[in-house]
């Protein structure tokens, strides 16, 4: 009688083990292969994954730029200008190349709005609020630093070449209009 009760016994885990057994063989071969695939392959009844939800954070402010745009926290517009024309110099030394450099950039960049002559009479320049003139006394006037935050930052009417102008073109640029200052002022 033990042994049909022991025969019974087996039976019966057999029985109620078969379920967990096959998983547990599943689970086995999935971990040994690592072949994990979704339900569907196909591209169109795929499951997509979800973007991590965590914020990015801002640069720490005691951190150095070493490339991109140049960023001055908490100041604007014509307050900027200011602000970066009385502290910034012109590194670039006004030579030959410099201007020459400036001046490529200045048609391929500045000829819409500014025109050929630097009188602000581009083709642009007549569908919105022209460009001030660069060989006026007003433009004269302006530092170094004034113009190139004007031409990396933008201003009033002048948008913002950042992304398209890097800061030696931009210092190329301004040799390039000093230069034009004093060949023919207005």
């Amino acid at each position: 009688m033990s042994r049909g009760l022991a025969v019974l016994l087996a039976f019966v885990m057999v029985l109620f083990s078969l379920g967990t057994f096959k998983q547990g063989i599943d689970d086995a071969f999935q971990a040994i292969t690592r072949w994990t695939y979704y339900p569907y392959r196909d591209m169109r009844k795929s499951v997509s994954l979800t973007p991590n939800h965590t914020v990015t954070l801002a640069p720490s402010p005691e951190s150095v730029p070493v490339g991109g745009k140049d960023v001055v926290f908490g100041l604007e517009g014509i307050e900027l200008a200011t602000r970066l024309g009385a502290t910034l110099h012109n590194p670039i030394a006004s030579d030959d190349s410099s201007i020459a450099r400036g001046e490529r950039k200045f048609m391929r960049t500045c000829v819409p709005c500014h025109g050929t002559g630097l009188a602000g009479d581009g083709p642009v320049a007549a569908l919105f609020m022209p460009p001030p003139d660069l060989l006026a006394e007003a433009t004269r006037q302006r530092e170094d630093g004034y113009l190139y935050s004007y031409i990396r930052h933008g201003g009033v009417v002048m948008p913002s070449y950042g992304p398209q102008v890097t800061a030696e073109e931009a210092w190329n640029l301004i040799n390039y209009v000093r230069h034009m200052q004093k060949v023919s002022p207005r």
